[in-house]
């Protein structure tokens, strides 16, 4: 059976961050990016890290951020999967040496196989509605420019929710979905109920492409 993996950003509490582990998230992200309402402190994001289970992957989005910054985070969680969410270009994303997830924002026109050419460590291409500033706006884009049978991992991102997000697993049958304001009862605050129905209408959906 084809298992989509899941990713809940913008995780700011304890109790949110079980929440995702108990549900089955395969990912959690955390926010360095200071404008966001879900940003978090390198200091929050050591203390929410400690004790994940194994396999439960941490991720740091950032957006145009210093060098000492990221060499800061990847210091205190030294299994952080990074996450670029900016105007970073393929050297700034790629100095560390160490797989990483891309943001693209979907305008019409632009082609995946482009942004795969332009940042070849990327682990996954990350797909976002285009907003202003960067990302988390709740948007839904229009998911037939993705091309057909990409052959690399797609993250599906933007305005994801638990009554959706089985469509979109259908339509471009994703490597992995990324979730924020789509499990949160207000912008920057989660809700546990939420998280717990969005990772199971991924698991029905998955089950459902095996019928």
């Amino acid at each position: 059976m084809q298992r989509t993996r899941i990713k809940i950003c913008g995780l700011r509490e304890a109790q949110h961050v079980q929440a995702a582990v108990h549900a089955g998230a395969d990912a959690l992200g955390f926010v360095f990016y200071p404008p966001s309402p879900r940003a978090v402190s390198l200091q929050q994001a050591t203390a929410l890290v400690q004790g994940l289970p194994p396999f439960v992957t941490p991720v740091g989005l950032f957006v145009n951020a210093q060098p000492e910054e990221i060499e800061a985070a990847l210091r205190a969680i030294p299994n952080l999967l990074l996450q670029f969410h900016g105007d970073e270009s393929a050297d700034d994303c790629e100095r560390w040496g160490r797989p990483y997830l891309r943001a693209i924002a979907m305008h019409p026109g632009i082609r995946l196989v482009d942004s795969a050419q332009r940042f070849p460590g990327a682990q996954a291409l990350l797909v976002d509605a285009p907003v202003s500033g960067y990302g988390g706006g709740g948007k839904v884009f229009d998911w037939s420019l993705l091309e057909a049978s990409v052959p690399y991992p797609v993250v599906l991102s933007g305005g994801l929710n638990a009554d959706n997000v089985a469509d979109g697993i259908r339509q471009v049958r994703p490597w992995a979905v990324d979730v924020s304001s789509g499990v949160e009862i207000t912008r920057g605050v989660k809700c546990p109920d939420k998280i717990r129905r969005f990772c199971a209408a991924v698991r029905a959906a998955d089950a459902a492409l095996t019928c």
